[in-house]
């Protein structure tokens, strides 16, 4: 059992051809169960830069108000989740998109980072707080490979946006995955960002834990979200390079980037 998350760093910009799709539609014909979970952080920047809307920001954090939540929705669960899914129909994968919140699979509440000491309110952000893999479960077993986008409700059906990376998190827990690969546009996690020659080969999570107070930028979410999937079940995450192909095969084959292992 593979969780993938193909990261929206990642993504094509082309619709001609994506190689990484293809790899992925070859181990699943190959007998491969798997799971993607998609992002899309640049394709929802360029929507909301179109519209000329959800430029506020606090702690790095964007403010999700409806109109850009709207966007967000529109962007995760329309345009990138059907491109993904027309693509592997059209590879001979009998794959089926859903939400993150279909069939009871994810539940989350309003995340409210804490910003100089205080909670603040962001908007329509939301943090994992439950996972039922049910409905996953009955898909690989009739065959299907899911595709899930990062929104999801809460109790009383209300729509937030969520960080990709923990959904594929709490789905590789949830699922007892062998293996969470996380397709991004670095190499792996780097003790020293963007000192290349840093890159951590392989490490426990214990010893990353220990030293995950020590990261910065885009290596903080990459290394909580591999925390939180082998915290919840998962037996080893690898973080690679999801716009190299070579790597993306290595990964799909347990070699190469980053493993986190139990």
């Amino acid at each position: 059992m593979i969780v993938i998350k193909y990261g929206g760093n990642a993504l094509p910009t082309s619709e001609d051809s994506d190689p990484v799709l293809e790899a992925i539609a070859d181990a699943f014909l190959d007998g491969d169960q798997i799971v993607l979970v998609h992002g899309g952080g640049p394709q929802i920047d360029l929507a909301l830069t179109e519209k000329g809307i959800g430029k506020e920001k606090l702690a790095g954090y964007r403010v999700t108000t409806p109109e850009v939540y709207s966007v967000v929705e529109s962007v995760l669960s329309g345009t990138i989740l059907r491109t993904i899914v027309n693509y592997l129909i059209g590879s001979d994968v009998n794959a089926v998109g859903l939400s993150a919140s279909d069939g009871g699979l994810i539940r989350v509440k309003k995340f409210k980072p804490n910003v100089d000491g205080k909670q603040v309110d962001i908007g329509y952000v939301g943090e994992v707080i439950d996972t039922n893999p049910m409905i996953l479960e009955s898909l690989i077993t009739e065959g299907y490979l899911p595709v899930v986008s990062p929104i999801a409700t809460d109790q009383d059906g209300i729509g937030y946006n969520v960080n990709a990376d923990l959904v594929a998190a709490a789905i590789g827990g949830a699922l007892r995955a062998d293996s969470v690969i996380f397709l991004t546009d670095v190499d792996g996690i780097y003790r020293k960002w963007p000192d290349k020659s840093s890159i951590i080969d392989e490490i426990s999570v214990e010893d990353l834990k220990s030293i995950e107070n020590s990261f910065t930028d885009g290596m903080i979410p990459k290394v909580k979200a591999a925390i939180n999937a082998i915290d919840s079940g998962a037996f080893s995450v690898r973080i690679t390079n999801g716009t190299k192909l070579d790597a993306v095969l290595d990964a799909l084959d347990n070699r190469g980037g980053t493993v986190v292992v139990a």
